[in-house]
């Protein structure tokens, strides 16, 4: 399990949502020109993104960077593919269990570490609709269970 540790960024609420996540990694992200200026100012979106095993790299798609409002021709394109840096052992994990069935790797925050941008992905396998509406009562009776023991907290003051 990785931890991470600094300001986040950007967050994929509904990765935990739709999906079991069972293992994460800290990676790096392979960035150009203005793009680390725009990740600073928060302007990227994680929602729609995954990534993906391709030649023994892992390459992140679909995340979106803003271009950087002071950047002129050395702008970048929001949605291009980003290399992300793992471990070659990490690598050959994520290889071996995305060949599996089921299987995705989606990012979960993205986050500065040491004035870097780093990226929390994690090994996931999709929900089943029951699974999301199971999880969901789960949330909500632990919500009234925390509410009604606040209730009872305030009753004894």
């Amino acid at each position: 399990m990785a931890k991470h540790e600094g300001k986040i960024i950007a967050q994929n609420r509904k990765a935990r949502h739709d999906f079991f996540i069972e293992e994460t990694f800290e990676a790096g992200m392979v960035l150009r020109g203005t793009e680390i200026k725009s990740i600073r100012a928060g302007k990227i979106n994680i929602k729609e993104s995954f990534a993906r095993v391709e030649k023994g790299e892992v390459i992140l798609h679909q995340a979106h960077i803003s271009p950087y409002e002071q950047g002129n021709r050395h702008n970048h394109d929001p949605v291009r593919e980003r290399k992300l840096l793992l471990h070659k052992r990490e690598i050959k994990k994520l290889i071996g269990k995305t060949q599996q069935q089921g299987y995705s790797i989606i990012p979960i925050k993205v986050y500065l570490k040491q004035g870097r941008a780093k990226v929390l992905i994690g090994l996931a396998k999709g929900k089943k609709k029951y699974d999301k509406r199971q999880a969901l009562k789960e949330k909500d009776a632990k919500r009234q269970m925390d509410k009604a023991i606040g209730q009872r907290m305030k009753g004894m003051d």
